[in-house]
């Protein structure tokens, strides 16, 4: 067992972790899009922060949450949806935010937008801080009201640690929301890029990340000691004039294949096998004239989900068997009905 050790917290990896992610290599590639904002990411990035801004405005309470971190901050997409609008109580930006941490593994990322004017950043003060989102989050415990994450944690290879940092730092009834893409993402370009393979070589090859599935998002909050866990997700489609231009986005959003299961090569044959496959199944005719060329589709579901630290205050379960009242007592027959 190995122990990776903070000034404030203690990380523990054991040997049931599946390394599934070369994090060194998104580094180097999450460093490199900073000159880059393509269609495709920037249409996911600011989906999700205005899903996470609209969860926001959603919770009332009168204090807000003063102080709050945002995981995998990027080029600030959360703190431009937090500075848009006034708290509909008291001071700061939406939900009350009057001071976010901005933490990213890329501190060039980080510092893209520094010397951008962010409009009703009078709201919202802000920090940045580079650090690995994989490591132990280096905050003493009980810091912050509110942890936000948006888009980066599919990267992460140990989200229950992750998780259970997430909860250390958060004060009693502190806020844990966060967005990222599940597994129904990209399910067009994994079965043009199996057929291709399938086709040409014999065999398959890992070439789409493995995503969180819907269904395991609300046991990982619980399993870390989140309390009423509130888990919906929502589906983008995009539009791209061919699979070529879809895998160039990808490419310059960071979002390269960095499994480590994946293959040293793939041919050029392989690559346009899949566009034509893709092309094939999964094009969108948008105009009735049979000479143009038509889109392909690419669907990306995101999952948003957001968990509570626990606190006296929240509503608890009954005592099991406290019960005065049977199921059945509570259900009216009426004539020629059997229950109303």
């Amino acid at each position: 067992m190995q122990l990776e050790l903070t000034k404030y917290g203690k990380m523990e990896k054991t040997s049931s972790i599946m390394i599934t992610f070369g994090r060194r290599w998104h580094i180097v590639w999450w460093t490199g899009t900073c000159l880059y904002d393509v269609q495709l990411s920037l249409l996911v990035l600011l989906r999700s922060a205005d899903g996470c801004k609209i969860r926001l405005d959603d919770i009332k309470r009168s204090e807000g949450f003063p102080l709050a971190l945002d995981i995998g901050a990027g080029s600030g997409h959360i703190y431009r949806a937090i500075c848009s609008d006034d708290a509909f109580e008291g001071e700061g930006g939406i939900g009350g935010i009057r001071k976010l941490v901005q933490l990213d593994s890329s501190e060039a990322m980080l510092n893209r937008d520094i010397e951008m004017e962010v409009e009703g950043s009078h709201r919202c003060d802000t920090y940045r801080f580079a650090a690995d989102e994989e490591s132990a989050l280096p905050f003493p415990d009980g810091t912050f009201d509110l942890v936000l994450s948006s888009q980066s944690m599919h990267w992460v290879n140990d989200l229950p640690s992750l998780f259970k940092e997430v909860k250390r730092v958060l004060k009693p009834d502190g806020c844990f929301m966060f967005s990222m893409v599940g597994g129904s993402t990209l399910p067009e370009l994994r079965i043009s890029m199996v057929l291709a393979e399938l086709e040409r070589e014999g065999g398959v090859g890992a070439h789409v990340g493995p995503f969180v599935e819907l269904s395991d998002v609300g046991s990982l909050l619980q399993n870390a000691g989140f309390t009423l866990p509130t888990v919906d997700v929502d589906s983008l489609r995009v539009s791209f004039p061919n699979a070529g231009v879809l895998m160039e986005h990808l490419q310059r959003m960071g979002e390269a294949n960095a499994s480590l299961r994946r293959r040293n090569y793939t041919g050029k044959d392989i690559f346009l096998a899949a566009a034509s496959i893709y092309d094939e199944m999964f094009s969108v005719q948008e105009s009735e004239d049979q000479d143009q060329e038509s889109d392909i589709e690419a669907s990306v579901q995101v999952i948003f989900a957001i968990g509570w630290s626990p606190h006296i205050s929240q509503q608890q379960p009954a005592t099991r068997g406290s019960a005065q009242h049977r199921v059945g007592e509570m259900v009216t027959k009426t004539p020629g009905n059997a229950s109303s």
